[in-house]
């Protein structure tokens, strides 16, 4: 998993470094049309137009500042603040390990009784989804129910694919 957040990240930061280098070619090739552009977000923001035509020229002297707001508006993200891959799969690394002793727990305790792992699972879910809401301001229940529900079609699903295995199998 840690892998895949990696590629993951990775894959969508070459993405958007593509992206500004399309619209740096642009910058470089037609300076008037990326600057008449500059002007109508300003514009669009509330300047006049002979104020937003001031400001765009003002900003277009500087190529790095001209490629930062036409990347801002064009692509809604600042290449100087693209996530680290390495991060993003030591945490998912870290997040799916924890999460994967959850249901463990149980067994690990000594106690081989299914309706406990699949308690404890529940809580961790409900819990977890709960967290997520409070952090993101979004009603804490509903987000809860949310991850519980996600988790319990997991659950089904890696049942259906280990059961027709094991069918096959035998």
């Amino acid at each position: 998993m840690g892998t895949g957040e990696y590629i993951s990240v990775t894959n969508q930061n070459e993405l958007v470094q593509s992206e500004v280098s399309l619209e740096r070619t642009m910058l470089a090739r037609f300076p008037a049309a990326e600057e008449a552009e500059l002007a109508e977000y300003f514009c669009g923001y509330g300047a006049d137009p002979g104020t937003a035509a001031r400001m765009a020229a003002a900003v277009s002297k500087d190529p790095d500042t001209a490629l930062r707001l036409h990347t801002r508006e064009e692509l809604g993200l600042d290449p100087a603040e693209l996530p680290s891959p390495v991060l993003a799969g030591v945490a998912s690394l870290f997040a799916f390990s924890l999460g994967a002793l959850v249901p463990l727990l149980p067994y690990l305790l000594g106690w081989p009784v299914l309706a406990a792992s699949v308690g404890i699972t529940a809580v961790a879910l409900i819990t977890g989804g709960m967290v997520v809401g409070r952090l993101t301001g979004r009603p804490v229940l509903r987000s809860g129910l949310r991850q519980l529900l996600l988790g319990a079609v997991a659950v089904a699903i890696t049942f259906g694919v280990g059961s027709l295995i094991g069918h096959h199998a035998g």
